[in-house]
């Protein structure tokens, strides 16, 4: 199983922002952090701020801060979320995608059945169990 790089960097994201979960983050900040071009951070912010995980607030002492205690964000809830829309396979996709398969295929139950042992194997961690080491300057 593979994320996206959407899924991969909103958790690197969650995982900062849980290291200080008291500390509002600006998105030049986490975008020079993580080499990441700011347009692209701002679209996952969003959809964090979207699911209710963070907050932002704009101008001087702004950025974006936990809505959410890390202990709180289950890690395959965050998967779930910011992987909404990429399917597994093909088929999983709307519409069920070419399959020329379908109806007789056996791979599709058993994908399912692991793609949840998947997300139920990471909401057995929290971002406040993988937030990132503080670094004392």
């Amino acid at each position: 199983m593979r994320l996206t790089s959407f899924t991969d960097y909103g958790l690197r994201m969650l995982m900062r922002m849980g290291s200080a979960p008291e500390r509002a983050f600006s998105t030049a900040e986490l975008a020079e952090e993580f080499n990441l071009s700011r347009n692209h951070l701002t679209k996952i912010m969003q959809r964090l701020a979207r699911a209710g995980l963070v907050q932002t607030r704009r101008g001087g002492g702004g950025g974006a801060i936990l809505a959410v205690a890390p202990e709180e964000i289950r890690l395959g809830d965050v998967v779930r979320m910011l992987e909404d829309g990429q399917a597994l396979v093909e088929c999983f996709g709307s519409g069920g995608g070419e399959c020329t398969i379908d109806g007789r295929c056996r791979l599709k139950s058993r994908l399912r059945v692991a793609e949840m042992a998947f997300i139920d194997n990471l909401n057995r961690s929290t971002i406040a169990d993988v937030a990132l080491a503080r670094t004392h300057a």
